[in-house]
């Protein structure tokens, strides 16, 4: 797409499309080439099938991926809609005859975006980068074996995906809070062809999080975060101790405890001391009594 130098540093409101293959760093040298070859044939097909020509978007190559920007005059909801489904025909149609299935994260965002001689740049580009290469995005595609995952920003979810349309189904996408470098943001996970996807069990760490933090909350309110919050934070302290509980609120179905201990372990519950207790182990000469 031509841009004319006078525009060059002014910033136009786009639909931002990024494209990343599953696992890419697994492809060899040979093979590279030939998964390019299928992403772009996936991407051009689908744009043709959608009525959008090839020279009224712009096209940028990441190796193993493609980053996209569409401009206004082109309805967002046609490539929500139709030109989603094209790929995700598309990319079926190529992994019949793949042993090992090619897999895409897309993510989409409008905001503003400037254009250069060298390409594009802006927030909205970094945001739409970021949500593709989410933990959430990188572990849906994994965990539920599917060829594509749908990333989109809260605000385009809230402005066009929330209406619905052609193609376009709100019910069928899932929040979720990602924690990002740039801070916490919401987005919207959206699996072609199945139900809304079940996110909270898989809102894991996303990439430069602290190790051992808390994983990041879905969205659901301060209760469920709370939980969340909680639910780490017990499976921390259990790792910790030495210990481990067997289901997820602590107690087995009777109602007893099960710990698994290195060392020693002790459990007090309702009790009611009239006088100064010790618990615990005293090593060395002491005489007294565990």
């Amino acid at each position: 797409m031509e841009h004319d130098a006078l525009d060059a540093g002014e910033a136009r409101y786009e639909l931002v499309i990024s494209v990343d293959a599953r696992r890419s760093g697994q492809y060899s040298d040979a093979e590279k080439p030939r998964m390019r070859e299928r992403i772009y044939r996936v991407l051009e097909t689908a744009f043709a099938q959608a009525g959008v020509g090839r020279d009224a978007v712009h096209m940028e190559d990441r190796g193993d991926g493609v980053l996209v920007s569409v401009p206004g005059r082109i309805a967002v909801t046609r490539l929500l809609g139709l030109w989603m489904v094209e790929v995700h025909e598309n990319l079926r149609e190529e992994n019949r005859s793949l042993l090992v299935p090619l897999g895409l994260r897309v993510a989409m965002h409008v905001g503003p975006v400037r254009h250069d001689s060298r390409g594009i740049s802006g927030r909205a580009v970094d945001l739409t980068c970021r949500l593709a290469d989410s933990a959430v995005a990188r572990q849906l595609l994994d965990r539920e074996r599917a060829d594509l995952v749908l990333a989109v920003s809260d605000s385009l979810y809230v402005d066009v995906v929330s209406a619905g349309g052609k193609f376009i189904e709100p019910a069928r996408f899932s929040p979720a809070r990602l924690g990002l470098k740039e801070g916490e943001v919401s987005a919207w996970f959206h699996l072609p062809g199945r139900p809304a996807p079940d996110i909270g069990p898989i809102a894991a760490e996303e990439p430069g999080a602290p190790a051992g933090s808390p994983p990041a909350a879905p969205v659901g309110g301060p209760e469920a975060a709370l939980a969340a919050m909680d639910a780490a934070l017990a499976a921390r302290a259990a790792a910790a101790a030495g210990r481990r509980v067997d289901d997820s609120d602590g107690d087995d179905e009777d109602g007893a405890d099960r710990y698994r201990a290195q060392g020693d372990l002790s459990v007090h519950r309702n009790n009611v001391y009239q006088q100064p207790v010790h618990i615990g182990r005293v090593t060395g000469d002491s005489h007294r009594k565990d």
